[in-house]
């Protein structure tokens, strides 16, 4: 049975095996304890019966008035642990922190590269709202597409009607 609890300081001692994917960004530990310290409610983690963490989901809440909204900073889950559905049910906590939030929608940024995530964006009910050239350093530097769903305060759905033009990461929000 998998717990999902509040992700704690002593996470980040347990965490590498997650955080081992090529495809999980990793940050400095810095950053991780700024997450906690300013948007706890927003990162939780999966944890297996034995306590190895299984996957978790960091992000937070930023915006103002219409663009006022939940954000997706990272989500992973271990290896072992895939095709169980952790990476839906841990996006549904986010969302519900950000509807509880009043927040308009949820927003991330996904590799263009990276087909099986944007699958299941898509199967949650996300869009591809824009791209972002050369989001992601690297040899070579890659686009990422800002993919966003609506959450309930958005009863027009604006916040999901897609640019058609991509954007350079220095004018996202």
């Amino acid at each position: 049975m998998t717990t999902l609890r509040p992700f704690t300081c002593n996470d980040l001692y347990k965490f590498n095996n997650v955080n081992l994917d090529p495809l999980t960004e990793t940050y400095g530990l810095s950053f991780y304890m700024q997450y906690l310290a300013h948007w706890p409610e927003y990162f939780t983690v999966a944890e297996s019966p034995s306590g190895e963490i299984m996957g978790y989901i960091m992000g937070k809440a930023e915006g103002h008035g219409e663009n006022w909204h939940g954000h997706v900073t990272a989500l992973t889950v271990s290896l072992e642990y895939r095709r169980l559905g952790l990476a839906a049910t841990l996006m549904n906590c986010l969302e519900d922190v950000s509807e509880k939030k009043r927040a308009y929608f949820v927003d991330l940024f996904v590799r263009v590269s990276n087909k099986v995530a944007i699958n299941m964006y898509t199967n949650l009910g996300y869009i591809v709202y824009r791209t972002v050239l050369e989001y992601y350093s690297g040899d070579p530097d890659e686009n990422a597409y800002d993919m966003r769903k609506a959450l309930s305060r958005d009863v027009k759905q604006k916040s999901v009607i897609p640019l058609s033009h991509p954007v350079r990461p220095e004018d996202v929000e």
